[in-house]
């Protein structure tokens, strides 16, 4: 059902460094770009991730209550993952760990202060 996801950056050039290194993670690569949007996937029909400058030409601002959650297949994904947004700039916002049965994720901010986490349901 979802297409795509878009969360907001005023610096896309930092924006784009930190995604690149961390969906490179899950084999997730650009596969579109323009000058104020770039759109990151594992395959391009599935569904994607982009960061972009608001068309509006407003400043970005974080959505209160809005998170992206990227589905991965094992713990040690999610352990790993987690711990490398960390180590590119981004700000906790929960452990990876065992989140009620069955379900398992790690919560993150990235450099813009968008909330998306990384999760599976082992």
């Amino acid at each position: 059902m979802i297409g795509y996801v878009t969360i907001g950056t005023n610096d896309l050039e930092r924006g784009a460094k930190f995604y690149d290194a961390l969906l490179a993670e899950i084999g997730a690569t650009r596969f579109m770009e323009e000058d104020t949007f770039i759109a990151w996937a594992v395959d391009p029909s599935q569904p994607s991730l982009a960061i972009t400058k608001p068309f509006n030409g407003a400043e970005a601002t974080i959505g209160n209550g809005v998170m992206v959650a990227l589905a991965v297949e094992t713990t040690e994904q999610v352990d790993a993952l987690y711990a490398k947004a960390l180590e590119l700039g981004a700000t906790d916002e929960g452990p990876a760990g065992k989140r009620g049965e069955g379900f398992y994720a790690g919560y993150f901010r990235d450099l813009d202060g968008n909330k998306l986490n990384f999760f599976c349901i082992p």
